[in-house]
C-alpha cells in the first residue's frame, strides 16, 4: 500500500513542539463524556473485562483500543467515539486492571495481549454486526496490528478494516526512547502509576515481590523485572520481539491505516521504518511531519481532531 509521507495534517502554530502537541490534547483538551453503557465480560482465564458501549441500532461496530494506562475515559478516547457514534456503534474497552478496579490475575495487560481483543472482537461479532473495524492508540494500535496480522488469531469474517494511531511497531525502539532524557516527565508518569500497581498487587499476588521496584529506574527495567516474567515472556528483549507490530504487518488481511508522526516523542527511528509496509498489500503507512503522540489537534473543526476525521473518512471509504 502507498507510503504516506505527505499527510493532510497541519498542527496549529501556537503548539509548535512535538511536546505540546502530545501534552494539550492530553491535559488541556475538553471532550464531552460519551453516554457509555458499562458491561462486564469473563475471559477464559478466569478474569473480566470492563466495555464501555454506544449503542445506536447500527450495523457496523467500531471497536477502540486506548493505550498505556489510559482507559476510554481519555480524551483521545472519548474524542474518537464521539467521532463515530452517529453513524456507527462503538464499542470501547478497558485493559485488565484499567477500569478502576484491580484485575484477577497476577498480570494484567501488555502490548501483544491479543486474546484479550481477540475476546472482545469476538464478543461484538457475536452482537449480529454486518462489518467490524478496529482502531488503536499507541500500545492499543500495536496490539490491533498484532491481531490483526497474527495467524493464531481467529478473526470474523465481518471483519472490514483498521486505523491505528502513534505505534510503537517496535517495542524495544520505543523503550530506549521514552528513557531519554527529554522524555524524562512522561516516563517518571508511566512509572508511578506502574509502582502503585505493583505495590497494590503484592497484597493480594504473593508471587509479585514489590521490593523489585527498587531497582525499576525505566519503562524497560519494569518491563524485564514485572512485564515480561508475568505474562510468561523470558525477559524483556523477548517480550519486545515476540509483541512488536513490525513483525505482524506481512500478515494483515483487510484494509488498514497506519498513521505514525514524524516528531512523536515516543516513538523511536525504527518506527518510521517503511520496509514492511511496502511490502504489504493491505497496509497504508501515513506519516505526518507533526502531531506528537496520540495527538494531531486542531481548533477550527468544532472540537473535532484530525485524527477523529482520519479515522472516520478512512473507514467509511472501505465500506
Amino acid at each position: 500500500m502507498p507510503i504516506q509521507t505527505k499527510s493532510t495534517y497541519e498542527s496549529p502554530g501556537v503548539l509548535f513542539s512535538k511536546h505540546l502537541q502530545t501534552i494539550y490534547p492530553a491535559i488541556v483538551r475538553r471532550v464531552k463524556t460519551p453516554a457509555y453503557t458499562r458491561e462486564r465480560i469473563n475471559t477464559s482465564d478466569g478474569d473480566f473485562l470492563d466495555l464501555d458501549w454506544i449503542r445506536n441500532g447500527h450495523s457496523h461496530l467500531v471497536v477502540v483500543s486506548h493505550g498505556l494506562e489510559g482507559n476510554t475515559t481519555r480524551a483521545y478516547m472519548a474524542g474518537m467515539v464521539n467521532a463515530f457514534e452517529s453513524a456507527f456503534d462503538v464499542l470501547a474497552w478497558n485493559y485488565r486492571g484499567c477500569s478502576d478496579e484491580m484485575n484477577k490475575k497476577p498480570f494484567s495487560y501488555h502490548s501483544g495481549a491479543t486474546y484479550d481483543l481477540e475476546t472482545v472482537v469476538q464478543y461484538g461479532s457475536s452482537k449480529g454486526y454486518q462489518k467490524i473495524s478496529l482502531i488503536g492508540f499507541s500500545l492499543g494500535g500495536n496490539m490491533t496490528l498484532k491481531y490483526l496480522g497474527e495467524e493464531s488469531t481467529s478473526k470474523p469474517s465481518e471483519l472490514s478494516s483498521a486505523v491505528a494511531f502513534s505505534v510503537p511497531i517496535d517495542l524495544h525502539d520505543c523503550a530506549r526512547q521514552i528513557h531519554h532524557r527529554s522524555n524524562f516527565l512522561y516516563e517518571r508518569r508511566f512509572l508511578k502509576s506502574f509502582n502503585k500497581k505493583i505495590r497494590d498487587k503484592s497484597q493480594v499476588f504473593e508471587e509479585i515481590d514489590a521490593t523489585l521496584l527498587t531497582r525499576v529506574k525505566s519503562v524497560y527495567d519494569f518491563d524485564e523485572l514485572y512485564t515480561a516474567p508475568l505474562s510468561g515472556f523470558k525477559n524483556a528483549i523477548d517480550y519486545y520481539e515476540q509483541c512488536s507490530a513490525i513483525n505482524f504487518i506481512k500478515g494483515i488481511t483487510v484494509p488498514t491505516l497506519v498513521v505514525n508522526a514524524l516528531n512523536d516523542p515516543f516513538l523511536g527511528s525504527n518506527c518510521f521504518d517503511q520496509r514492511e509496509f511496502e511490502k504489504s498489500a493491505m497496509v497504508s503507512f501515513e506519516l505526518p511531519k507533526t502531531g506528537g503522540h496520540c495527538g494531531f489537534p486542531n481548533f477550527n473543526d468544532n472540537g473535532i481532531y484530525w485524527s477523529e476525521r482520519r479515522a472516520v473518512e478512512f473507514i467509511k471509504n472501505i465500506g
